[in-house]
């Protein structure tokens, strides 16, 4: 007879893993099914995010910008370091035991939350059974009262560049974490988070970086005030961005991979030795269903759900990448979240208009909220309150005294409608003015809270301030 259930779990990712703890911290038994194989060949949670995502790509980040300010950018501070050196393989090797640490950490997790960890391939059925179908082709059917899936996204592919990460020349964002050595020349179609994140990581170690967007607005999610700046300091670093260019062809030679686009005035082509397919990511939706289950997806190809993220199937969720909204770990999480606390009868919710967004470049990208360009579009009447990098202490100290802080507030109520960033440790900064958007805080509440001196906080003070004309410590026009 088919174990029975409270809820089980379709993904082991930041979405799910999260969920299935929850769950289980309400006292509903529950199951979570992952089928991760990770580096070692081993049975892996956590998901794309902590295996080949987010962990390791900001653990590359990490070391790949220590190695660059001490190699490029450390004589400053008066420290005088000869015969740097990289070692690529204990790079590799630091990441892979980061990852480890952390997959080993949820399983540890699940264990202690009394979470069942079915290892295999899940797939609902009909009247919420789920089929698990383990590496060696067996296949068990367990029964859930609750169905929450959770399967993640994947890379977007296109024909005229197609991805073989074995082969190592055209990769995708997994084979472009693993890389053994360091490319001469580096490709990257899309220039978007991923892209930029991960070209910077190689252009930090020495390759030269070329990427090709196809769209004209660098950044088209953000505030445009904060993207011009952003692309101003990546180009000053080495990046070569070519903004409106489509790559219409690939082709793989002895010499690297020819690489055949356009853009607004011709046709050309460049030879890299590598090359980054970064285009986006879309709905891990294969398999996940059986046909007469009639799961029901929208015209994006995500499942269909409602403000509750559940399906057109009653007891049937579906949490992260694979629905609607953006493609953010903390956003998959919290979704997991308030599902497990609407199945246990409590009132889980999430602000959708509160949610950070991160790019972990140097200098870092963080926004939450509207953008200037969208309160223009809306009609919202606002004001902006700006504070630069340059007239903070603390950021001088550091040397990282570039890029901005920028508010923006209702011109009528004040109440903050949007916080964009570019400068040093923006994703930590980027949390205050989330919670001040959480308690609906105007900028007037902002700008009297008390921020201790010298940090970097004081620039969001300042900012605040900037909405009214008071700041202290620029000149106010």
């Amino acid at each position: 007879m088919a174990k029975t259930y409270d809820v089980v779990v379709i993904g082991g990712g930041p979405a799910g893993y999260v969920a299935a703890i929850r769950c289980a911290q309400l006292g509903l038994e529950t199951a979570c099914v992952e089928q991760w194989i990770n580096f070692k060949g081993d049975p892996a949670l956590g998901g794309t995010c902590l295996n080949v995502g987010c962990i390791p790509s900001k653990t590359l980040l990490e070391s790949s910008e220590q190695y660059h300010h001490i190699k490029a950018g450390i004589e400053s501070h008066g420290i005088h370091v000869e015969g740097v050196r990289l070692d690529l393989d204990q790079m590799m090797a630091r990441k892979e035991d980061i990852v480890l640490q952390l997959t080993n950490g949820i399983g540890a997790l699940f264990k202690a939350n009394g979470v069942a960890w079915l290892q295999g391939h899940g797939k609902l059925l009909v009247d919420r059974q789920v089929e698990v179908t383990a590496q060696d082709g067996s296949v068990e059917v367990v029964n859930a009262d609750h169905v929450i899936i959770a399967t993640g996204s994947k890379p977007i592919e296109i024909g005229a560049a197609p991805v073989d990460n074995h082969e190592g020349l055209i990769v995708d964002s997994t084979g472009a974490l693993d890389f053994r050595e360091v490319p001469k020349t580096l490709g990257v179609i899309g220039a978007g988070v991923i892209g930029l994140e991960l070209g910077s990581v190689w252009n930090r170690l020495g390759s030269k970086v070329i990427m090709l967007e196809a769209v004209e607005d660098f950044l088209a999610l953000a505030d445009q005030q904060i993207a011009r700046d952003a692309l101003r300091q990546f180009k000053k670093q080495g990046l070569d961005i070519r903004l409106g260019t489509r790559v219409t062809a690939t082709q793989k030679t002895e010499n690297g991979v020819v690489v055949s686009f356009k853009d607004k005035d011709s046709e050309q082509e460049i030879t890299v030795d590598k090359l980054l397919v970064s285009v986006g990511r879309r709905p891990n939706i294969d398999n996940v269903a059986a046909p007469e289950t009639d799961l029901l997806l929208d015209e994006r190809g995500c499942i269909h759900i409602d403000d509750k993220c559940e399906t057109n199937l009653p007891g049937v969720y579906a949490i992260g990448d694979v629905v609607r909204g953006p493609m953010l770990a903390h956003k998959g999480s919290e979704e997991g979240i308030m599902v497990a606390e609407n199945i246990a009868g409590q009132h889980g919710h999430l602000n959708y208009d509160a949610i950070p967004w991160v790019i972990y470049t140097n200098p870092e990208i963080a926004w939450v909220g509207k953008t200037e360009q969208a309160l223009r579009t809306e009609g919202v009447p606002y004001k902006i309150g700006t504070f630069p990098f340059s007239a903070n202490g603390r950021a001088k100290a550091m040397e990282a005294a570039t890029g901005m802080i920028k508010l923006l507030a209702h011109a009528e109520t004040d109440t903050l409608l949007g916080c964009h960033i570019i400068g040093p440790f923006a994703s930590e900064l980027i949390q205050e003015a989330v919670l001040a958007m959480e308690f609906h805080a105007s900028s007037e509440d902002l700008a009297r809270t008390i921020h201790a001196h010298p940090t970097l906080y004081e620039a969001m003070h300042e900012a605040a301030l900037s909405v009214h004309g008071r700041a202290l410590h620029k000149i106010n026009t």
